[in-house]
C-alpha cells in the first residue's frame, strides 16, 4: 500500500480520509497547513514511540475508547480498539493521519469524499458519518475537554 495516497474509509468514529501525507490531507481540505492533524494508531506501542503519557493520565489513556487525546508536546492522537474493523486497516500502516472526509466545518458529502480521494476501502456496510471522537487536552496535571 503506498503512504502517499488519500483513503477514503469508513474509521472507527466517521466517514473519513486516512493517508500518512498530512500537507496533502490540508490540501484537500481546504485548511491552513499550520493547523495540525490527528493520528490514528494501531497500538499502544506505537503511540509509544511517538509521544510521552504524562503519569497522571497513563490509566485514562488506556482505557479511552473513541476517543482522541492532544499531548504536551501539542500532537494529538487516537488508538484504534483492536475489535473495530477500521483497525484491520490502520495496523498496515501502524499510524496514519485521519480527518473527516468533508469541507473544513461542514457535514459529510459523498461526492466531495469521492472526488478527492485516490483509494477508495469500503465494506459491506458502506459509509455512514457516525458522532465524531472526544478530545482532551493533556497537560502535566491537568485534564482540558476541548470536544
Amino acid at each position: 500500500m503506498d503512504t502517499n495516497l488519500i483513503y477514503l474509509v469508513q474509521t472507527d468514529t466517521t466517514v473519513g480520509f486516512s493517508s500518512a501525507n498530512d500537507e496533502k490531507l490540508s490540501t484537500v481540505k481546504r485548511r491552513p497547513a499550520s493547523q495540525k492533524i490527528l493520528q490514528t494508531l494501531d497500538s499502544f506501542a506505537t503511540l509509544k514511540k511517538n509521544t510521552r503519557i504524562p503519569k497522571e493520565h497513563r490509566k485514562r489513556v488506556r482505557n479511552a475508547k473513541k476517543t482522541t487525546f492532544i499531548y504536551p508536546n501539542l500532537d494529538s492522537f487516537r488508538v484504534v480498539d483492536r475489535n473495530d474493523k477500521f483497525h484491520s486497516f490502520i495496523k498496515k500502516f501502524k499510524a496514519q493521519y485521519s480527518t473527516s472526509a468533508n469541507h473544513t466545518k461542514k457535514s459529510f458529502e459523498k461526492d466531495f469524499a469521492l472526488a478527492n480521494c485516490d483509494v477508495i476501502v469500503s465494506t459491506k456496510d458502506g459509509f455512514s458519518e457516525k458522532i465524531s471522537s472526544s478530545i482532551y487536552l493533556l497537560k502535566k496535571r491537568k485534564l482540558k475537554r476541548i470536544r
